[in-house]
């Protein structure tokens, strides 16, 4: 590991690797109840490495990690790149890519930030974890500290799919329902890490969230042809996979491997749409939404805590916003499943669901090589994921019985 310091995305400030330090605390100064996290600090390395990741264990040369630690061996990342041919046909665009995250262990990208948190964990000599989540970073984290050893409280809202908290209570986290928003849960969630002395997971306010991220990124470069792409669409809630995206950028043009970047869109449901908000706006201030109220849980966020990075990285890549309606992401789920064999759940499935709405709005041209980031698998929403596909045909177990049409 090459010598890595904490920068401030705000004021630029530099700081030491502390496991109690997670914002810059200059910034956190001007923190306000419920906004955004003031402060976000992003792991700064003095040098990388100067080839492509392939694999898991080659990307580890591009995180925050000592040579020495042993870590378990636990099968995050490395999932596949595939060539979307008879979806890209149907959209008409024949350079069409999709990063199946669904494939990760808790089957979501979220994943790849519990890893890296609880491989820091280990480095720091903790024993305990906490996040707040909607759901999919509660079940990353129980899957990943169960496999680490470590111990998980996860603080999710009681309107969190039921199927994920079943995953998390099977994998021996102890599961808080908060009743109130991930919002609430959060706050909640870092007053108790603070006074247990537990390590806080939560999304951007742990800054190794964002560095595990990136991997995804990493990862799509280096298996895409000519490890090139012209755009890149991702469902966004916290803005902190859009952040890790934006920072895998960061890091290979850093080390010299990519000029141009991808283009990154931020695919938001309608009723969700804080960084929207802040993105017309052009202040981060501006990222907020009274109630965010979506099929997809994972997006419904109305205080991105990632707001002012997420911000950032979308200007800095010349991407965007893309909002989409909840019977969009419905109809999105449907196509992806039909033309990709892959089932997604809404968040998953916003990436298809922005990339239409940005064919129709003239945002990339089907020339172009497009990725979708499909973030998480529809068996863990499956009331949300299969509310709008068709329903099993009744039929007697006889020949005759089969409707003609088939």
């Amino acid at each position: 590991m090459s010598h890595v310091e904490l920068g401030c995305v705000e004021c630029g400030s530099r700081y030491p690797e502390d496991p109690a330090l997670l914002v810059c605390p200059a910034c956190a100064a001007r923190q306000e109840a419920g906004g955004h996290t003031r402060g976000v600090l992003l792991v700064r390395h003095a040098e990388l490495p100067d080839y492509w990741p392939q694999a898991h264990g080659e990307w580890r040369g591009w995180l925050p990690l000592p040579d020495g630690l042993e870590l378990p061996r636990f099968p995050v990342g490395d999932t596949p790149l595939l060539h979307g041919a008879a979806l890209g046909a149907r959209l008409g665009i024949p350079h069409l890519w999709l990063k199946d995250d669904t494939r990760n262990p808790s089957g979501s990208t979220k994943d790849r930030a519990s890893w890296l948190v609880c491989a820091k964990a280990l480095q720091f000599e903790l024993e305990t974890v906490a996040t707040a989540s909607t759901g999919n970073a509660a079940t990353a984290l129980a899957c990943c500290a169960a496999a680490f050893g470590l111990q998980a409280v996860v603080f999710v809202p009681v309107t969190a799919p039921a199927a994920k908290l079943l995953h998390i209570r099977a994998c021996g986290a102890t599961l808080l329902a908060v009743e109130g928003s991930y919002d609430q849960a959060f706050e909640l969630s870092s007053a108790a890490c603070l006074a247990r002395g537990w390590y806080n997971r939560n999304t951007a306010l742990n800054p190794y969230t964002i560095e595990g991220k990136k991997t995804a990124l990493l990862e799509m470069l280096a298996q895409a042809p000519g490890h090139a792409l012209d755009a890149i669409f991702v469902g966004t809630g916290d803005g902190v996979i859009l952040g890790g995206l934006g920072k895998g950028i960061a890091d290979l043009q850093q080390a010299g491997l990519l000029g141009e970047a991808p283009r990154l869109y931020a695919v938001q449901a309608g009723s969700s749409d804080a960084l929207a908000r802040g993105w017309e706006a052009c202040d981060a201030a501006a990222a907020r939404v009274p109630r965010a109220d979506s099929v997809a849980d994972s997006l419904n966020v109305e205080a991105p805590r990632n707001a002012q990075h997420a911000l950032q990285v979308l200007a800095a890549t010349r991407g965007g916003c893309v909002r989409v309606s909840d019977e969009e992401l419905r109809s999105a789920i449907a196509l992806l499943g039909a033309a990709t064999g892959i089932f997604a759940e809404p968040a998953g499935a916003a990436a298809l669901a922005g990339l239409r709405k940005a064919l129709e709005l003239g945002l990339v041209d089907t020339h172009e090589r497009v990725a979708l980031l499909i973030t998480g698998n529809g068996l863990k929403d499956p009331a949300a994921a299969g509310s709008q596909l068709p329903d099993a045909l009744r039929v007697a177990p006889r020949l005759e019985a089969l409707p003609r049409y088939i």
